[in-house]
């Protein structure tokens, strides 16, 4: 039988799969179907599994302390009822949290690679951290009830998301797109998956397509590439389908009290600890021993310094490997130093992060195709600076674009605010102040990114990765129209940079089987975690997607009766389908919706539409749009005209 699927309590009742899949085919109610839907979300879902004996003797390894690593520990404790004495985390790195990191000090520079944007239904997200204890609260709060807290009594918003000409707002209210471009995304939100292996973004959309203010916000906010996987734009539109109607002003979105180590790996470390999980540090585990079939792990391979070490695996044992890294290799700069990529270190060797998955890959075909995402560095680097920031023009300029008073506590930019006109495609935030726990009061912490590494700058006139702090500096000041104050700027930040060759990395494009499954076929003790695994329906480069892969490979391996539900259900609500179509039509209604309020004005159902503009006549606006749609003259308005108000009139005789 697949490991995919487990087998309820009642042995007569058919095995249902443990990872969930919407899209697969029509779900309906019968006598046999035990289970509700595979996208039902809500407290009905948050239900333990039935429980199942823990195998005595068993042990777990964990490769990689991400969220991932972090998570399916989490998953064995609460759900398959493991001891922590018993499950052992391995990492090269010497602190937990992988690509979530946050560090520094306000003296030498606080420092984050990047961030991640949230949504509130990330279900597999929220439901490990409804179980961890608040990092400031009292018992009985969770870290979800501090991050509701926050987001619900501060709202997170942007007034100036696009900027240009030297730091002028550019007009962001709506989307841009044109009649032919809304038919360009309608129709790749129609197409198949299968049908757009190895297809790139440009490849698909026409050249002004990419020069709106969909893609402007859509790239910066997501950090993909005109060159990377249309598939994963796609899985992208629908997983956020919901949110597109707040994408431009980011209201869609919510974001915790300090930087993402401080609020989720450090609450959930926590956790671990005090139920006795080990974590070794400074050990790298770079291949696995397998039998003959490759389908069973009997040792870890790993090195400490300079000494190999093989860790041999009991009968019952079973392994969780992250594949791939997306911020291996990271090159640090600073103010006055230029981060060097050590293009040495890319090659495939066994001291990489990318190790471990490449052995896997070169003993059978079920475990993917590595090289599709690391073999062409420069298609996925690109930088981030940290800027750490004492009272200057800087912060002046930043409280004119902020939403709130950087000094507030509450939202700043409400998100990345992006120059339009850079040739890097340069974008900062600041999120809630002080970032980090230990912040001083006067001090600010700004990210800042940019998507191009080949172009030169428009001030400084150099490439990204060629440029020190202080020349990143400028060109930030350049687009913020304060460059006459560069001086004052530069005597009071401190500047650290972190070059990435791998950070979108899980964006290349790829055809099935690039990606191997949580739980390969045939595998009986091993489940690959992260964001180079393939799922039925979720995106990537979240950690709701991480935490998925862990939640799948638990389940699985340690044959736990309980279904990890798919993706939200949200896009195919008809209120988010109406509001969405809304958006893309910049905010005006769409071919049919004045149809939709005749139809559906006086009937219960009125409140899914959006509303009309205020000076918006229904009956004449609709006669109109109907004359569009069927030529003027054309029997088939008279005819609909009539069948509308003839509903309305028989609506209103029963009312």
């Amino acid at each position: 039988m697949d490991r995919h699927f487990v087998q309820p309590l009642n042995p007569d009742a058919e095995p249902y799969p443990v990872e969930a899949d919407a899209s697969a085919a029509f779900w309906r109610k019968g006598a046999r179907q035990t289970i509700p839907g595979p996208d039902t979300i809500g407290a009905y879902a948050r239900s333990r599994p039935a429980p199942v004996e823990p195998v005595p003797g068993r042990r777990a390894w964990i490769i990689g302390s991400g969220v991932a690593g972090l998570a399916a520990a989490f998953y064995m404790i609460r759900d398959g009822r493991m001891q922590g004495h018993d499950i052992t985390i391995l990492d090269a790195m010497d602190i937990a949290g992988g690509s979530l990191d946050g560090a520094g000090n306000a003296e030498d520079g606080y420092i984050i690679r990047g961030g991640r944007e949230m949504n509130w239904n990330y279900d597999n997200f929220w439901d490990v951290f409804a179980d961890i204890p608040a990092l400031e609260l009292p018992s009985p709060y969770s870290t979800l009830d501090e991050y509701r807290m926050v987001n619900d009594n501060d709202p997170n918003w942007s007034k100036a998301r696009l900027l240009h000409r030297r730091g002028e707002v550019r007009p962001f209210a709506t989307l841009g797109l044109s009649r032919a471009q809304q038919w360009e995304l309608l129709k790749l939100l129609l197409r198949r998956k299968e049908d757009l292996d190895d297809i790139t973004i440009e490849q698909y959309f026409s050249p002004g397509f990419l020069e709106t203010n969909f893609w402007y916000l859509w790239r910066s906010m997501f950090a993909f590439q005109n060159w990377q996987s249309l598939l994963e734009m796609k899985l992208y539109m629908h997983r956020f389908l919901d949110a597109l109607d707040g994408m431009a002003d980011m209201s869609a979105l919510v974001f915790p009290k300090y930087n993402q180590y401080d609020s989720f790996v450090v609450p959930l470390t926590r956790f671990l600890a005090d139920h006795g999980v080990r974590m070794r540090f400074g050990i790298r585990a770079y291949d696995l021993d397998m039998t003959d079939d490759a389908r069973t792990v009997t040792s870890i391979r790993c090195r400490t310094g300079e000494a190999d070490e093989t860790i041999p695996l009991g009968p019952d044992d079973v392994v969780f490997a992250l594949t791939g890294s997306m911020t291996e290799a990271t090159a640090y700069g600073d103010l006055d130093t230029v981060p060097v990529l050590d293009r040495g270190a890319l090659a495939p060797h066994d001291d990489s992060d990318w190790a471990l998955w490449r052995n896997l890959a070169r003993k059978s075909p079920i475990f993917g195709r590595p090289e599709k995402f690391c073999g062409n560095v420069d298609a996925s680097m690109w930088e981030s600076a940290t800027l750490t920031c004492r009272p200057s023009p800087l912060i002046d300029r930043l409280r004119e674009l902020s939403v709130n008073d950087p000094y507030s506590g509450r939202t700043v930019t409400g998100g990345v605010i992006t120059f339009t006109d850079s040739a890097w495609v340069l974008s900062f935030t600041c999120n809630r102040q002080p970032h980090f726990p230990d912040q001083p009061d006067d001090v600010i912490v700004l990210w800042v990114y940019a998507l191009l590494m080949d172009k030169p700058g428009d001030h400084v006139g150099k490439t990204m990765p060629e440029c020190t702090g202080r020349e990143i500096l400028a060109e930030l000041c350049f687009h913020l129209g304060i460059i006459d104050h560069l001086d004052a700027v530069v005597e009071n930040t401190k500047v650290r940079l972190a070059l990435m060759p791998y950070i979108t990395a899980q964006f290349m494009p790829r055809a099935a089987g690039d990606r191997p499954r949580v739980v390969p076929e045939g595998c009986t003790n091993l489940a690959l975690l992260g964001q180079f695994v393939e799922t039925a329906n979720d995106v990537i480069f979240t950690m709701e997607s991480s935490v998925r892969t862990a939640r799948i490979g638990v389940y699985t391996l340690l044959g736990l009766p309980k279904q990890v539900p798919d993706i939200s259900p949200s896009q195919y609500d008809v209120r988010n389908m109406l509001r969405g179509a809304r958006a893309m039509n910049n905010n005006e209604p769409f071919l049919g919706e004045r149809l939709l309020h005749r139809l559906l004005g006086r009937t219960y159902f009125a409140h899914v539409l959006p509303p009309l503009p205020d000076h918006d006549t229904t009956e004449d606006a609709a006669e109109a749009e109907m004359t569009g749609l069927f030529g003027r003259g054309h029997q088939a308005i008279a005819t609909l005209s009539g069948w509308v108000r003839g509903f309305r009139d028989r609506l209103g005789e029963r009312s």
